[in-house]
C-alpha cells in the first residue's frame, strides 16, 4: 500500500494544491475556467493527438478491452438512469446522475495515474476509454438531456444540436485528426514531434491543478444530499469496478495486463463532465459537484488499495 501511495499522493497533491490557491486567494475566481481552456482547447488536445499519430495500433487494438470496460460504464449508467427515473427524477436529471455514477475521469487523473503507475505503455488504451467516456457515453447523455428538456423538439433538431456539439469539441477533433498520420502513412516531423510533446506535457499537471480549482468553488460547498450523493459515490468507485471485474474475468477472459488497465480505469472517480452539463443545462448542480469532491477523495483510499492489490 505504502509504494502504491508514492504514485498515487503527488497526482492527488497537485489537486490539493490547485484547490488550497483558490481558497486562501491566490488564484481568483476565474482561473479555473481559463485554466480548463487552456488544458481542452491546446495541452490535452495536443497529447490526444500525438498519442494517436505515434500509436502501434496493430498492437495495441484489444476488442475485448474495449468491449469489457464499455459494457461497464453502459451497465452502470443505465441502472442508474432507470433507478433515478423510477424514483420519480426527470429524464434530464437522471441522466446527469446516470453521468455521476459512470462518468470515469480519464482525461484528467486516468492520464497522468497510467504514466505513473503504469508507464508509457498504458497510454493509448487509457485514450480508448477516454474515447468512450468523453465523446460516447458523454453524447448520450447529451441526447437524453436534449430529449428530456426539449420534448416537444423535433428530432432532427436535437440530432443536429448533439453533432455539432460532439464535432466541435477539440478532445474529439484531435485524435480523430491524429488518426490521419499513420492511415495516411505519414509521420511528424521532428519539430512537430518536440512541440507536441512540450504542449502535451502540460496537460496532466494544468488539469490536476484545475480540477482543484473546481473542486474549491462555492457551489460544490455546502451541505450534503445525503443518500442520494453516497449511493452515486458507491456506484462509481465500488460497484463500477466490480461490474468491469466480472466482465474481464467471467465474460472476457482478459490477460492480466488489459484486465488490471480495465479496471483501473473504471475505479476513476467522477469526472467534470456531470457537473459542466448540469451548468449548462441549469439543472441542479449541488449533487453532482459534491460526487465529483467526495469520490476524487476516496479514490485516494480505493485507487491505492487497487494498486496494492494488482502489483
Amino acid at each position: 500500500m505504502l509504494s502504491t501511495l508514492t504514485i498515487v499522493l503527488p497526482i492527488f497533491a497537485i489537486i490539493f494544491a490547485g484547490w488550497l490557491a483558490r481558497r486562501i486567494g491566490v488564484l481568483g475566481p476565474q482561473a479555473g475556467r481559463e485554466i480548463n481552456r487552456y488544458v481542452v482547447y491546446l495541452a490535452l488536445p495536443a497529447l490526444l493527438f500525438d498519442v494517436v499519430a505515434v500509436a502501434d495500433w496493430k498492437a495495441i487494438w484489444h476488442p475485448g478491452f474495449v468491449a469489457a470496460f464499455t459494457l461497464g460504464v453502459a451497465i452502470i449508467f443505465l441502472l442508474t438512469l432507470f433507478v433515478r427515473m423510477r424514483a420519480g427524477r426527470p429524464l434530464a436529471d437522471a441522466a446527469i446522475d446516470g453521468l455521476n455514477a459512470s462518468y470515469g475521469n480519464t482525461a484528467y487523473i486516468g492520464f497522468p495515474l497510467t504514466l505513473a503507475a503504469i508507464g508509457p505503455q498504458g497510454m493509448p488504451l487509457t485514450l480508448i476509454a477516454s474515447i468512450i467516456t468523453v465523446c460516447v457515453l458523454f453524447a448520450i447523455a447529451i441526447v437524453l438531456i436534449e430529449i428530456g428538456v426539449q420534448a416537444q423538439a423535433h428530432p432532427l433538431h436535437i440530432a443536429r444540436k448533439v453533432a455539432s456539439s460532439v464535432l466541435r469539441n477539440p478532445l474529439v477533433l484531435a485524435p480523430l485528426l491524429g488518426a490521419l498520420v499513420p492511415i495516411l502513412g505519414l509521420s511528424l516531423p521532428s519539430p512537430a514531434e518536440t512541440f507536441l510533446k512540450m504542449l502535451g506535457g502540460t496537460a496532466a499537471p494544468c488539469a490536476l491543478v484545475s480540477l482543484g480549482l473546481f473542486l474549491a468553488a462555492d457551489k460544490v460547498a455546502g451541505e450534503a444530499s445525503g443518500g442520494t450523493t453516497a449511493m452515486l459515490v458507491g456506484l462509481k468507485l465500488l460497484v463500477q469496478p466490480l461490474v468491469t471485474w466480472a466482465l474481464v474475468t467471467w465474460v472476457f477472459h482478459l490477460p492480466p495486463a488489459l484486465g488490471q488497465m480495465a479496471i483501473l480505469l473504471s475505479a476513476l472517480p467522477t469526472g467534470t463532465g456531470p457537473f459542466m452539463l448540469a451548468e449548462l443545462y441549469e439543472r441542479e448542480a449541488r449533487v453532482t459537484g459534491q460526487v465529483v469532491l467526495f469520490t476524487t477523495v476516496i479514490a485516494i483510499v480505493t485507487l491505492s488499495a487497487y494498486l496494492s492489490f494488482a502489483h
